[in-house]
């Protein structure tokens, strides 16, 4: 009776807090997340590519933004991914797309290339949710949005999605129509939610120490953790649509078999973290949303970033939860948009200290 009485109040406190049109989103796939997951690390495939609401590229403009998808046939794995780009000025362009020519000859047009979440296991670059956002970016933050289709677990584990981040990283550097710029460049940032920001720092780490040029990583509270439990894992455990032992189960799904939660893929700052001491990572934007119960392990990355001498605006917004962006019914959406607009269309060589964090809060 306890049990079931704490979590009437969990409900009635999260629809309080939550809008309501986004409290019946994110619940509706916390009921499939769950129907999904076997207790034995098994994952319902085809149930789950049942539920996940699918949409097909564009070539011609919805709101002002067309798409079109790309398989990479080079890569053994046929990775795809969705680019999304502004409508053309001139309508009798609508319905091609032009891949011989740069984005801009005079102005930076910044290419986004993201990382959906899903805890690695869950969603896809062509699911409804991802599709919309990734619009949304495009119009609101005036970007180019390349958006992957990386390898998901328990099928395909650690380091499947950091490689597949990896060769999309290559594959747009090396677009001559995602070029613009006076210097005709390929101006990079990474980006991702949850699982896709742990994927975002990973794959700019490795870009970091091969010397391919990022500049920048936007991280919406992304997943880390690690062995220890924190405050924030026992104050909210379950309160805001997910629990540890959901954590715990994808950790379990996509680390290799037998590892725990120090790895370095779940605790980048952990004991078998890399140092990124001395060498030149790029500048960061760190979303953390105060009512996710990974917090602590977010300001931990936010602080190891800090420690080693590296850039890093914290956009903390108290009373979010995860998945506030997938709809614009809130001040943190909007807030949310003006901070990611600002950081990647500002100068790279920022001349504030790099030691000292911005930090931004609603």
């Amino acid at each position: 009776m306890t049990m079931a009485g704490g979590n009437e109040v969990n409900l009635n406190e999260c629809k309080r807090i939550v809008p309501l049109n986004t409290w019946v989103l994110i619940s509706n796939f916390k009921l499939a997340y769950t129907l999904l997951r076997r207790p034995d690390g098994s994952f319902n495939r085809q149930l789950a590519e049942f539920l996940d609401r699918k949409v097909p590229s564009n070539s011609f403009p919805v709101d002002g933004v067309f798409s079109f998808d790309h398989v990479e046939t080079s890569a053994s794995t046929n990775l795809l991914t969705r680019i999304y780009l502004p409508a053309p000025l001139d309508r009798s362009r609508y319905g091609t797309v032009d891949l011989t020519e740069p984005l801009s000859t005079t102005e930076i047009v910044p290419v986004l290339i993201f990382f959906h979440g899903g805890s690695f296991t869950h969603s896809s670059a062509n699911s409804a949710i991802y599709d919309t956002f990734c619009r949304r970016l495009v119009t609101i933050c005036s970007v180019v949005v390349v958006s992957v289709d990386y390898r998901r677990s328990p099928e395909h584990r650690y380091p499947c999605a950091y490689d597949d981040g990896w060769s999309a990283l290559k594959w747009v550097k090396s677009r001559i129509w995602l070029r613009s710029g006076k210097d005709s460049d390929v101006y990079v940032y990474l980006a991702g939610d949850s699982s896709g920001g742990n994927i975002a720092h990973n794959v700019a780490v490795r870009a970091t120490n091969e010397g391919v040029k990022v500049l920048g990583n936007i991280l919406l509270h992304p997943m880390f953790g690690g062995v220890d439990r924190t405050r924030s894992e026992k104050r909210l455990d379950g309160k805001y649509f997910v629990t540890i032992q959901d954590r715990y189960w994808y950790w379990r799904a996509y680390l290799p078999e037998g590892e725990d939660r120090d790895h370095p893929a779940c605790n980048p700052f952990g004991p078998r973290g890399q140092s990124l001491e001395g060498v030149n990572f790029p500048k960061s934007l760190v979303v953390v949303a105060g009512l996710d119960l990974v917090q602590d392990w977010q300001l931990a990355y936010v602080d190891g970033l800090k420690k080693t001498g590296h850039h890093v605006n914290l956009l903390y917004l108290k009373q979010a939860t995860i998945g506030f962006y997938f709809l614009p019914n809130n001040d943190h959406f909007h807030c949310l948009m003006d901070e990611l607009k600002k950081f990647v269309h500002s100068v790279e060589e920022c001349s504030r200290s790099k030691s000292s964090p911005t930090l931004l809060s609603l």
